[in-house]
């Protein structure tokens, strides 16, 4: 393969042994897609004013080569040296300590977090205009949990009875994307409608601005979602929402009462009938009035599997599932879309084995910035898989 760095071409052989071997070409890959999409110039030209010396590495290239090495499974500045031994490939790579200036230099400007958002926005734009831009955007949020073994400024104990954090996230169903992410302390609740709503604002302003207008905006959220205050903000906003729904008692007793009739078979995620599980809208017999106006209660019953432990909740061997939403159309449809929100715990799984887990700063803001560039890493991951796609 052809490697382009620094404006060189380098060519690589690809053999199972011999001398010269290397052996990240596929992170290789990453800097030629970061170049063609413009995210080390976006990253430059967000952050120049944080650069204290013209000579030295320019901080454009910091960053990216901090995301490709995230982006290969690094977890502490200490691994950029990966990259930094295969020059063949990445070319002059920072050292550590340059790297750490750098992710000092954003955190301690009050700018320097959106300067590094807007850069990530740019790119973004970007591949959109390779890729093309979606019709409909599905905005995936969920919180995780992420343990710390030492004193962190910001970590706290959590619900779990762990310590460490709890960010907030947002990705894009659609192509894998990550679209937003907040820090926060490990006693933060999974349920504040304040963080749901900034952090989804922060994913909405990474759709370009030439494309919002044209987008449908669908919000899913678990059960953590269900608050007057998030779906308020969607209905404001023309955002389409499906949150997970408590099965309160009036709930179970409205489920109880659907007729054998009334329930269709559920749909597995290419469309066709799902073997165990059956759907029913339920709206009718609640009172919803407390909701935005068309919000509608569909359920979900599936015969536990053979072992399963039973809960106080489920009802002649059936387990049951209530999602709260505003979208038209077959229950079938809705209900087997809202089901699909259980990929975002493989991309915050992902996340975690790309520098997530371990927050490697003992100050918040740092760890803040940290975040961000797990962020990057994601999505240069996803771009490179979205153009390649693309242009098959």
């Amino acid at each position: 393969m052809k490697v382009t760095r620094d404006r060189r071409q380098i060519k690589v052989d690809v053999t199972p042994d011999g001398e010269g071997l290397v052996s990240r070409t596929g992170s290789a890959l990453l800097a030629q897609v970061a170049e063609k999409i413009g995210l080390t110039r976006a990253l430059a030209r967000e952050l120049a004013g944080f650069k204290q010396r013209r000579s030295g590495h320019g901080l454009g290239s910091v960053v990216r080569d901090l995301a490709m090495m995230l982006a290969d499974s690094g977890d502490c500045l200490a691994d950029l040296g990966a990259l930094g031994d295969q020059q063949a490939l990445f070319g002059p790579v920072a050292s550590s300590a340059t790297a750490f200036r750098v992710i000092d230099r954003i955190a301690s400007d009050p700018d320097g977090l959106e300067r590094l958002r807007a850069a990530h926005a740019r790119a973004r734009a970007r591949v959109w205009e390779l890729a093309g831009a979606p019709e409909r955007l599905t905005i995936d949020l969920d919180a995780t949990l992420i343990g710390s073994h030492a004193e962190k400024e910001g970590a706290a104990g959590n619900f779990k009875g762990g310590y460490g954090f709890h960010p907030m996230l947002a990705y894009r169903d659609e192509t894998s994307e990550s679209l937003a992410g907040e820090l926060r302390a490990g006693n933060a609740g999974a349920n504040t409608a304040a963080d749901q709503i900034m952090v989804a604002e922060h994913a909405i302003a990474q759709i370009p601005e030439e494309d919002i207008q044209d987008i449908d905006l669908l919000l899913r959220v678990d059960s953590a979602g269900a608050s007057h205050r998030l779906l308020d903000w969607c209905r404001e906003g023309r955002i389409r929402l499906s949150v997970g729904y408590e099965l309160t008692d009036a709930v179970r007793k409205a489920i109880l009462k659907v007729p054998d009739e009334d329930w269709v078979s559920a749909l597995d995620q290419d469309g066709s009938p799902r073997p165990n599980g059956q759907v029913a809208e339920i709206t009718t017999a609640l009172d919803l009035s407390g909701w935005p106006p068309g919000s509608r209660v569909i359920v979900r019953r599936e015969r536990a599997h053979p072992g399963a432990q039973l809960s106080f909740t489920d009802h002649d061997e059936h387990r049951f599932q209530a999602i709260l939403t505003d979208q038209p159309g077959l229950v079938a449809e809705i209900e087997r879309r809202h089901r699909a929100r259980v990929r975002v715990e493989d991309h915050i799984r992902n996340d975690k084995d790309t520098g997530m887990r371990n927050l490697p700063f003992k100050d918040f803001e740092h760890n803040r910035v940290w975040l961000a560039l797990v962020q990057i890493a994601h999505d240069l991951i996803a771009w490179t898989q979205q153009i390649g796609r693309a242009h098959v």
